[in-house]
């Protein structure tokens, strides 16, 4: 039995299969912009970490709000 292990130097989408978009095109499940989760599997390592950030900072934003 082969096991695969994720190289330290990829990013796992932050998709959580909950797909739905507000009205600013933002996913409520991963908290991307559209535009992020088009450009997911061709982005850069250093691009795809800097989705995740803008993810995390979108989902406080939007936490406060409520």
């Amino acid at each position: 039995m082969v096991v695969k292990t994720k190289q330290s130097s990829e990013v796992e989408s932050p998709c959580i299969r909950q797909c739905c978009l507000n009205e600013e095109d933002v996913c409520l499940g991963c908290y991307r912009a559209l535009e992020e989760i088009l450009a997911w599997s061709s982005s850069t390592l250093e691009e795809k970490k800097a989705i995740i950030l803008r993810c995390r900072q979108r989902r406080s934003a939007l936490d406060n709000r409520n």
